[in-house]
């Protein structure tokens, strides 16, 4: 189940996606490539009504970024141009031409006109508009040059036409060295690598105020909404170090740089770029200026609060208190009752790794609610369902909470935490077994679309509730044996969360479970062996039960029941019931298998009441179905037949698939073992329900491909088959046994001692 609690990080620098940069003191100045703007602007004012609305709409579109945005090359403009609108660009060109292979007379005409552009009763541009702003900027900066600086910007324009010149020059010759195939090939790859990509627009040299704001302001969003748009870490970091070289000052580069390195779960650099954030905001004055005489205690406080918070996540438990101490204090002296309300909501985190109490987060709901936090009081009602489903509570109580929790969402627009309710509900449907309400919470979450604005070609949702619902939707997939959907899934996952990518750890342990499930259904168990040590990187509990499984399949019972007497041990103390559960079937097999049937009993007594007691109700029925064995092997399948009843329903309904086919072979063997006591025609009638309930069985492994089970039924067949004197039908069950056992390795083991 996804943590609650991500996204209790104080962050100051986003707001709803937005950086707020104060205190970057570097003005704007006339660059080339700003130059090749201010001509775009003038070509497109004389232009006027001669360009058709489609291009007129697609050249607005373009300007925005382009005018926020850093430098670029002229040959990358005037592409994004032409896609726009190619004769606009072709005039771009000349004009840019005949101004760099000029005289210094005409880029001073050149400015002389853009004055132009305000003058009249219906002026082309307006003062306060967008480009109003820009042309105003440049027109006032150019005023400021002095005249060696002007002859500088007039040598950087022609430069930076003649290396565009150059670099045509070179592309045609290469393309009469290229073959029409060659040459469409590479032009697909330069479209993929267009202008329009903003992630590959890196800064170069120093940005002026609004540039390096609208960079950080990119990156941030990026960074929060489509993780795998924004700058490789290398990338970005080494552009954050370009702007800090030049305002080593400029606190939210600092910031950025702080989530950049949590990206690759780097704690020294994080914990370094965070502290410097902090101490760069009390230095400038930022937060003084704003919040009065607090300004200063505040950031403390907070810079205690963020460090606590990093701790906590990098697994530092005893260095985070430490910190969540020194932000109580500071925050409990300036009387600061939001920052306290984090440092309580932080506090439950850290006693829940020592002991489970749900005090402090009801403590701290409550008042979140009276200080009007939703953000926190819903996080904290969250937590309280989370705990309460370990606990084995109702389902219907969890959503009733969980629905009063969406009353908060909806009312107040908290996008990202409708996102963590609905997961939550897909992973407590999916701890209780009803495999097909965690389906339509988890279509629900797919459909939804988000509340946040972002930019075009962003992708929505992409978070970590996202992440955990498309990883149970390919689980879900595969236990109904849609091996190739659920590759699909995770091959999108695989697309949309990088490895790199905070999330990549969900998708990497479910993918390494399926092929897991797959090796182990086919047969291969050395196959299953050898990817035990990559579930166990990611999870040690499930890495050592799936290798007590393995042995157990290689008839290592003795390593395989000190496995799992360890790990039950394990699972026992850190209260992991659903693990125990699971851990207690295993060992009642191993039971079977060694022929001691009475000592499994008390084994299934113990984990049937843990899956009551704790409202796990596909657990529970999956113990029944071993109650029913364990009877069928004492010699009373008539008992077992009645107690079937009472959990078939469950399997069959939201069971995997190779649930649902032992669930069957397990009838149709008690109705062969009842059918001893019956009348000829009575038993004539038992012995064909059971041929049908084998079929059915056989459906459900040949869906999952597990042919050690389709060998067991095709057996089981043959045998029925005789008994009731159709030798074609016995003949053609005993051809397929016989193709399968000679494909599988055989174990010496008896058909009846084994149930799944």
């Amino acid at each position: 189940m996804a943590s609650v609690h991500e996204s209790l990080y104080f962050n100051p620098m986003l707001t709803n996606g937005v950086v707020h940069a104060n205190v970057f003191g570097v003005r704007d100045w006339v660059t080339p490539h700003k130059m090749a703007l201010l001509v775009l602007l003038s070509e497109l004012g004389r232009a006027g009504a001669q360009l058709g609305l489609l291009e007129r709409r697609r050249l607005n579109r373009l300007l925005l970024p382009l005018l926020q945005g850093p430098d670029m090359a002229l040959s990358r403009l005037r592409k994004a141009i032409e896609e726009c609108c190619p004769h606009l660009a072709g005039s771009v060109h000349i004009r840019l031409k005949l101004m760099a292979e000029g005289e210094l007379k005409d880029m001073e005409q050149f400015f002389d006109d853009l004055s132009d552009s305000f003058s009249g009763t219906e002026p082309e541009v307006h003062k306060t508009s967008v480009v109003g702003l820009f042309l105003r900027h440049m027109i006032l900066a150019y005023n400021k040059l002095s005249f060696s600086q002007v002859y500088k910007l007039y040598t950087a324009l022609q430069q930076y036409f003649q290396k565009d010149e150059k670099k045509n020059g070179a592309d045609e010759s290469e393309m009469e060295l290229t073959n029409p195939e060659e040459l469409d090939g590479k032009m697909e790859k330069e479209e993929l690598d267009g202008p329009l990509r903003e992630e590959e627009i890196a800064c170069s040299g120093p940005l002026s105020q609004k540039q390096a704001e609208y960079f950080l302001s990119q990156q941030a969003s990026l960074l929060k909404n489509d993780e795998t748009k924004a700058l490789a870490p290398a990338s970005l970091q080494k552009e954050l170090n370009n702007l800090l070289k030049f305002n080593p000052d400029f606190a939210e580069a600092h910031y950025l740089s702080y989530l950049n390195s949590l990206r690759v779960q780097d704690v020294f650099s994080s914990t370094h770029s965070l502290l410097h954030y902090f101490d760069r905001l009390i230095l400038t004055g930022a937060e003084s200026k704003s919040n009065g005489d607090e300004g200063y205690g505040r950031s403390l406080r907070y810079a205690a609060l963020n460090l606590a918070a990093l701790h906590c996540r990098f697994g530092h438990y005893q260095q985070a208190e430490l910190a969540l101490q020194e932000a109580i204090r500071i925050a409990q002296e300036s009387n600061d009752h939001v920052c306290l309300q984090h440092c309580l909501s932080w506090l439950y985190i850290l006693e829940q790794k020592i002991f489970d109490s749900c005090v402090l987060l009801e403590h701290s709901v409550n008042k979140s609610l009276h200080f009007g936090l939703p953000y926190l009081a819903s996080l904290g009602i969250q937590s309280l369902v989370q705990q309460r489903a370990f606990a084995g509570k109702a389902a219907n109580k969890l959503m009733d909470a969980l629905k009063d929790s969406d009353l908060l969402h909806w009312k107040h627009s908290l996008s990202e935490l409708i996102d963590i309710s609905i997961a939550q509900k897909t992973a407590i449907w999916r701890l209780y077994g009803r495999s097909t309400m965690a389906l339509q919470q988890a279509q629900t979450l797919l459909s939804m679309n988000s509340l946040e604005a972002v930019n075009v070609g962003v992708q929505q949702n992409n978070t970590e509730s996202f992440a955990v619902v498309l990883c149970h939707l390919a689980e879900l997939h595969a236990e109904q044996g849609y091996f190739a959907a659920a590759s699909e899934i995770l091959k999108h996952l695989k697309e949309r969360f990088p490895p790199n990518s905070q999330h990549a750890q969900l998708w990497m342990l479910f993918d390494q479970k399926i092929q897991f499930e797959r090796a182990m259904n086919d047969g291969r168990y050395h196959v299953a062996d050898s990817l035990v040590a990559g579930i166990t990187a990611l999870n040690s509990i499930e890495g050592v039960y799936r290798k007590a499984i393995v042995l157990k399949a290689q008839n290592q019972m003795s390593e395989a029941h000190k496995l799992l007497q360890k790990l039950l041990v394990h699972c026992q103390k850190i209260k992991n019931t659903e693990m125990v559960i699971s851990v207690l079937l295993s060992i009642a097999e191993l039971y079977w298998r060694s022929s001691c049937h009475t000592i499994a009993l008390p084994v299934l007594l113990q984990a049937l009441a843990l899956a009551r007691e704790y409202s796990l109700q596909y657990l529970a029925s999956e113990t029944v179905l071993n109650l029913a064995f364990s009877q069928l092997i004492l010699g009373i399948p008539e008992q077992a037949l009645n107690i079937l009843h009472m959990a078939i329903e469950p399997v069959l309904a939201h069971g995997a698939v190779l649930d649902k086919g032992c669930a069957m072979f397990l009838v149709a063997k008690c109705q062969v073992a009842s059918a001893a006591s019956y009348t000829p025609q009575k038993k004539i009638e038992a012995l064909e329900s059971a041929i049908l309930n084998l079929n059915e069985a056989k459906t459900y492994f040949a869906k999952v491909d597990c042919k050690e089970q389709l060998r067991d039924v095709l057996y089981f067949q043959a045998r029925l088959f005789h008994t009731l004197g159709k030798t074609q039908e016995r003949n053609k069950c005993a051809m397929l046994f016989r193709q399968l056992h000679q494909e599988l390795p055989a174990h010496g083991v008896p058909l009846i001692n084994a149930f799944k």
